[in-house]
């Protein structure tokens, strides 16, 4: 029953962008059969919704314009935000990208002419940044049923690749965080009895375990400062044409939270961490150690220590000319 009526959801959601779709498109699109989909317009039908066939070349089924969505009352602000959400979430989720576009368009089609026209009047176009090294965008899937364990408060099982060998893990899943163009779980793992701030990319949702929990207070009661000062995270170093390390004389969340994006934080002592991290040049990276205004030792590969001596050298010279 609760498949049928997301399905019959959906196939409303469809007709509310005002197309005029044959049974077989619709079909196709619910992942279901032409007589399926028949029965679900008569569903449709006999809930008080007006579904019209439309004969002939180009015919099919559309929802019939008394109908249409109620005007959501939007201003332009809050038109401008919901049409940008909705156009840059398929960079952070995947299996999304249609869904996204078929919201934007009942959206926009239910908005009253003046906050349509700020909505329609922002067209984004999403490109990944490299500086921050994003991960691939997440199954939305996954999101779901995380999201939706975290909205019930049910423990789940996961399989997590972050360790050195893959596990299963039971949890409590808190909230969810994205950072960085990615994104993490703030969860209890009552075996171990200790917090955990994972990748999301390295999870994989067993089958709910109907087990409820009580919701905990979370580590400095903000899971994204929680997050952010977690070096021990899931990340691992991004590919760059160039990577190289040292440690730091900081401790090591200090550093998790300013350590650029495809980098790693291994802790060292309280006062020091060993931080990898890559850039597109050697210059470069050696640049990027030096924002921590730290000491910096055990500097490895000799690439790196040699691009240092070349900064010092350059920045001496610099200084000397200005005297």
């Amino acid at each position: 029953m609760a498949t049928t009526s997301a399905r019959t959801l959906k196939l409303l959601s469809i007709f509310g962008i005002g197309a005029t779709l044959t049974a077989e498109e619709l079909a196709t699109r619910l992942g279901a059969s032409v007589r399926t989909v028949r029965r679900d317009i008569d569903t449709l039908r006999e809930l008080g919704y007006e579904i019209e066939a439309v004969r002939g070349a180009g015919g099919g089924y559309r929802l019939g314009r008394a109908n249409r969505l109620a005007p959501v009352v939007f201003d332009e602000d809050q038109a401008v935000a919901a049409a940008v959400a909705l156009q840059t979430v398929p960079t952070i989720l995947s299996g999304i990208r249609e869904n996204s576009a078929r919201a934007l368009a009942t959206l926009q089609q239910a908005m009253p002419a003046r906050s349509r026209i700020h909505a329609e009047a922002f067209t984004v176009s999403a490109a990944r940044n490299y500086w921050e090294f994003p991960a691939a965008p997440i199954d939305a899937e996954i999101i779901r049923v995380i999201g939706g364990a975290i909205n019930r408060q049910h423990i789940v099982r996961v399989d997590y690749t972050g360790e050195d060998e893959p596990t299963t893990l039971t949890l409590e899943p808190h909230d969810l965080v994205v950072w960085a163009a990615r994104w993490y779980l703030v969860a209890f793992e009552p075996d171990a009895d200790r917090w955990r701030a994972m990748r999301i990319d390295r999870l994989e949702p067993r089958m709910p375990t109907g087990r409820t929990f009580d919701r905990r207070d979370v580590p400095h009661s903000d899971p994204v400062a929680f997050v952010m000062s977690t070096h021990d995270r899931g990340d691992t170093p991004a590919d760059w044409p160039c990577r190289g390390s040292a440690l730091v004389a900081l401790p090591a969340p200090v550093v998790a939270r300013f350590a650029p994006g495809g980098s790693t934080v291994e802790y060292d002592t309280d006062s020091s961490c060993r931080l990898t991290l890559g850039a597109w040049s050697w210059a470069g990276l050696a640049g990027l150690l030096l924002t921590f205004d730290a000491d910096v030792t055990g500097i490895e590969p000799a690439e790196l220590r040699q691009a240092l001596r070349s900064l010092r050298t350059r920045i001496d010279e610099g200084l000397r000319r200005a005297m």
